[in-house]
């Protein structure tokens, strides 16, 4: 059975209750959940959206991506991430850890409140896009990494951490802090798209290295719940928080789409197999 917020109920759950959508303001729901989580991943505003242009797919299209991720000053910005983090910490176990992605727009200013609200950081991952977009402007060099900043609640506390299993991933070696994925594929689109998407394969590889099997697992900013889909192939738990209807929307059919296609899924993610291979 999965957590259930003191006074919410989600707006979707699943018959095994293994995956759970609330509808609302990750900081009004996560103190209801003290000290619940194994593990939190997050993908927060960007706060990107200014009207500007990029390209994609060879087309050039506006950066905006809704009201959620419009710019604001960069004190208001820090306010913002210390809030919800802190909210954060009080959901997490005491062993638990928090990973959360970001550009150079707002990876400094969560690094931050991360060390202002006294998180151990662990490591910066380096998510290298092996298919950016150009550079538009082509005034500085083309953006093709994003940051995972992987950090635990506790300085005393030990964390997950699956190195061997990492290792074994990496052909014997020590897994490094730079990996190379592609941008979303096609078939991830396929119940619609969230603007800041990440590839299931990088949702994978993290909540390998940083859970275990029936560890419960939360996105606050859940978008398209691609944490959750990766959740529920690892046999984990996952909780996640969305304030958009339209997201909420995608996230229940990509749920109902890998009850009907799971081996079709498996099967296009790398890491996933080699962890299938590992249970045999």
């Amino acid at each position: 059975m999965t957590a259930e917020f003191r006074t919410s109920k989600p707006i979707f759950a699943s018959i095994d209750s293994s995956f759970s959508l609330y509808q609302g303001d990750c900081n009004e729901l996560l103190p209801q959940m003290r000290e619940k989580f194994d593990l939190i991943f997050a993908d927060p505003p960007y706060f990107l959206s200014n009207d500007g242009l990029s390209i994609q797919n060879g087309k050039i299209a506006s950066v905006n991506k809704g009201e959620w991720d419009r710019g604001n000053e960069i004190e208001d910005i820090d306010n913002f991430n210390m809030k919800w983090i802190a909210n954060a910490k009080t959901a997490l176990k005491s062993t638990g850890s928090i990973m959360i992605s970001g550009t150079y727009h707002n990876i400094f200013s969560l690094g931050r409140a991360l060390q202002k609200l006294d998180f151990k950081i662990l490591n910066i991952i380096t998510w290298q896009k092996t298919n950016p977009p150009p550079n538009f402007s082509c005034r500085y060099l083309t953006h093709s990494t994003e940051q995972i900043i992987w950090a635990r609640k506790s300085h005393k506390h030990k964390h997950t951490f699956n190195y061997e299993f990492l290792k074994d991933l990496n052909g014997g070696k020590q897994m490094r802090d730079v990996w190379s994925f592609p941008a979303i594929a096609p078939w991830e689109k396929s119940c619609g798209k969230h603007p800041t998407q990440k590839p299931l394969a990088l949702l994978v590889r993290l909540l390998l290295m940083s859970s275990n099997e029936n560890s419960l697992i939360c996105d606050p900013f859940s978008g398209s719940s691609t944490t959750g889909i990766a959740a529920n192939l690892l046999n984990r738990k996952f909780v996640g928080i969305e304030q958009e209807s339209e997201f909420i929307e995608i996230s229940v059919k990509r749920k109902k789409e890998l009850e009907h296609y799971t081996e079709s899924i498996e099967s296009k993610i790398k890491d996933l197999a080699f962890y299938k291979k590992t249970l045999l």
